[in-house]
């Protein structure tokens, strides 16, 4: 019965081109729309670490002094350098890790290759094992490397390749700001969309690290600083802004939990923490703590713009209204066949074979509005890969959007299609008889 009601419905599109035009345009006009903006906003609130995401906490205190402060506020983002290496002392959490961003010269010691600028993280040795870095070739560095400050680092697949042509490259000595290290690790292709721990670089949305090196090792050679800075009170007479007794906040932290319960054990010693500072006259604000997993840090810092939301909702209340306009046209060209439909029930059709008519001949509608709207979709989301933002290299056209596109449209003009359908199925046959 398929392949009859699928001729039907053939033979029924073919006969008002201009009706089926106008309702494949609406379908795809309004799955193209909704799938760009939709693509666009499931990356935006892609998961970075989805096996651990609810487990690692990124710690803040409220260590200012009373300029600015407003009750009730958010505290820094960021650690002193002091309470992040007290933090990272006590080992309170199951893997936690200090960290920062710098720009460093590479310089090859091969033919005329010249020196180039690569961005560096300076970082403890859990940053690996916590945050899930694969590793391609060797090891990362130990806690004992972090405290005898050693001159080894780990580097990126892509940073390999370039450097020692993408071979096992462990051993080996790379020249970093004029410093000798050897590489101990290289990671394989690693790339959390977003950057959770590092939001200052295009929102979460730039290139990958590629070389890594203690935060110790850092400091022992006064190794360049690249991120945010906000100071208010004395400068580390030995080391500057960047010095272990600056009042300067600069440091990311990031600590790893084994259940809920340690989460809120974690935020009391940071009240304690907090309390003991104020005693000392370190802190001066009452005690204002906030211990955030990667979700809810990446809610609280608006990963996702608030224009993005409005647009996929706009999106979809346009593909709504395109729905709307196109059930209008589907009831006004079934309500028009009324005297086919009543000679087809007075001849023993039943309403279900009706129904089912009609719901092909939509569902063929429908296929051709996704195809149509898949190609509108492809154009919106290279559109966004034009746009000067971090995330827009990763707006493109994937297996599961394809998927989407077609299931949507389907399904959208099945939705659409129901009532008409149904309304058909009421369709008099003896008063439709008498009008023939």
């Amino acid at each position: 019965m398929f392949g009859y009601y699928l001729r039907m419905a053939l033979a029924s599109l073919r006969r008002n081109l201009l009706l089926t035009s106008l309702m494949v345009v609406a379908i795809g006009v309004g799955i193209g729309a909704a799938m760009t903006t939709l693509t666009v906003f499931m990356v935006l609130t892609n998961d970075p670490l989805p096996d651990r995401s609810e487990r690692v906490f990124h710690p803040r205190l409220d260590s200012q002094d009373m300029s600015g402060y407003a009750p009730g506020g958010e505290p820094h983002d960021l650690l002193t350098r002091l309470d992040a290496e007290q933090l990272l002392r006590e080992k309170r959490g199951v893997r936690q890790a200090m960290m920062y961003a710098g720009f460093s010269v590479i310089e090859l010691d091969q033919g005329d290759d010249m020196p180039f600028r690569q961005r560096i993280r300076y970082t403890s040795s859990d940053f690996f094992p916590m945050f899930g870095v694969p590793l391609q070739h060797g090891q990362p560095w130990s806690a004992a490397d972090d405290e005898a400050r050693a001159r080894v680092v780990v580097i990126g697949a892509d940073l390999n390749q370039r450097v020692f042509n993408g071979g096992n490259s462990v051993g080996k000595l790379l020249r970093i700001n004029g410093e000798q290290f050897r590489v101990i690790g290289v990671a394989a292709p690693w790339h959390p969309q977003p950057t959770f721990y590092d939001l200052n670089r295009e929102g979460g949305f730039a290139e990958a690290d590629q070389l890594f090196l203690p935060f110790s090792t850092s400091r022992a050679l006064r190794m360049g600083f690249a991120g945010n800075l906000d100071c208010w009170g004395e400068v580390d007479k030995e080391e500057g802004q960047l010095g272990l007794n600056s009042s300067c906040a600069w440091v990311q932290y990031w600590v790893e939990m084994a259940s809920a319960q340690d989460a809120a054990d974690f935020r009391a010693y940071l009240e304690n923490h907090s309390s003991q500072q104020r005693q000392n006259g370190r802190y001066q604000r009452p005690v204002n703590v906030r211990l955030d997993n990667i979700p809810q840090w990446l809610d609280y810092k608006r990963v996702v713009p608030s224009d993005v939301r409005l647009q996929t909702w706009l999106a979809f209340g346009f593909l709504f209204i395109c729905l709307l306009n196109t059930t209008g046209l589907l009831l006004a060209k079934f309500l028009r066949r009324a005297p086919e439909i009543g000679l087809r029930r007075a001849l023993g059709a039943p309403r279900s074979a009706v129904f089912q008519q009609c719901l092909v001949e939509a569902g063929l509608i429908g296929i051709a509005g996704g195809a149509f709207g898949l190609l509108l979709a492809w154009c919106g989301l290279w559109l966004v890969r034009q746009q000067a933002v971090g995330y827009a290299a990763l707006a493109g056209m994937e297996a599961g959007t394809l998927f989407g596109t077609f299931l949507l449209a389907l399904v959208a003009s099945l939705a659409a299609a129901a009532f008409p359908a149904w309304r058909a199925c009421l369709v008099a046959p003896a008063s439709q008889l008498k009008s023939l």
